[in-house]
């Protein structure tokens, strides 16, 4: 993967970062903010981290299915200061069924939030890929609800922490019905997250980069560039359509997004 140098930054230095959130990731206790331990807004440092554990999991035996895209809201790339959103692997074992519990602690600190994920079944390996390009690898899309986490402390991030934290990436739950692309409108669709009978979260479509799509083909574009490319078979989490809520044990959430039918997702006690 070829990521821009990180500038300033001693490889020894992003080493230890990289095996501190390692480490936190197996103990469930979360760590530090590290970006006081990287020059200011070394954005590239923060991804040699997080490939240095993507590297480090692959050797482990963990199967690399997709990606998923953050701060894709305009609201909160302004208060990280950011103006692009950014990206996490997704490996296997992070997917979970819909309505499978969920163990209590295997995410570190957590929350959820609905969005609409694309699966592709053609590769998009072209330098500067278009929407065309993107439209036509994709498979399906589908609802699906994200478990986010975080390993920093009290979710106490910046920019390059999220982004060293795989992008603050915990699992994932597919719903059940994919859908094809002609028909649905994606940007307007609207979405309802509920906690039992109580409304908690709720959004659209265009929330999110003003188009899932967009987000995709920003991700589509950034993947060539870093030399990690989407291929056939994977999964994109396109993006939050509303705010996170926080996890409580026994929690049991259901997103419904106009077009795609429900998801859920039911944390054990």
């Amino acid at each position: 993967m070829a990521v821009s140098s990180a500038r300033g930054v001693a490889v020894s230095e992003t080493t230890k970062l990289a095996r501190q959130l390692h480490e936190a990731y197996g103990s469930g206790l979360p760590i530090a903010p590290i970006r006081d331990l990287l020059p200011p807004g070394d954005v590239a440092a923060a991804y040699h981290i997080q490939e240095a554990n993507t590297r480090k999991w692959l050797k482990q035996g963990r199967r690399l299915v997709g990606r998923k895209i953050g701060l894709t809201s305009v609201a909160v790339q302004k208060q990280l200061g950011v103006d692009q959103p950014d990206f996490g692997m997704l490996f296997a074992d992070m997917e979970v069924c819909d309505d499978e519990p969920i163990a209590s602690g295997r995410v570190c600190q957590a929350k959820v939030e609905a969005e609409v994920a694309f699966v592709l079944d053609r590769d998009i390996t072209v330098e500067q890929a278009t929407m065309a390009d993107v439209i036509r690898a994709i498979a399906y899309a589908v609802a699906a609800i994200e478990i986010v986490g975080s390993r920093i402390a009290n979710w106490d991030i910046r920019l390059v922490d999220t982004v060293a934290d795989n992008a603050s990436s915990g699992l994932y739950v597919l719903g059940n019905t994919p859908m094809l692309l002609p028909g649905l409108d994606l940007r307007d669709c609207a979405m309802q997250m509920t906690r039992g009978s109580d409304v908690v979260s709720t959004g659209v479509g265009h929330a999110c980069l003003g188009h899932p799509l967009n987000a995709v083909l920003w991700l589509a574009r950034k993947m060539v560039e870093v030399g990690r490319p989407l291929k056939a078979g994977d999964t994109i989490l396109s993006g939050a359509l509303g705010p996170m809520v926080v996890v409580q044990p026994g929690d049991r959430f259901e997103a419904v997004i106009a077009g795609l039918g429900s998801v859920r997702a039911r944390f054990a006690v």
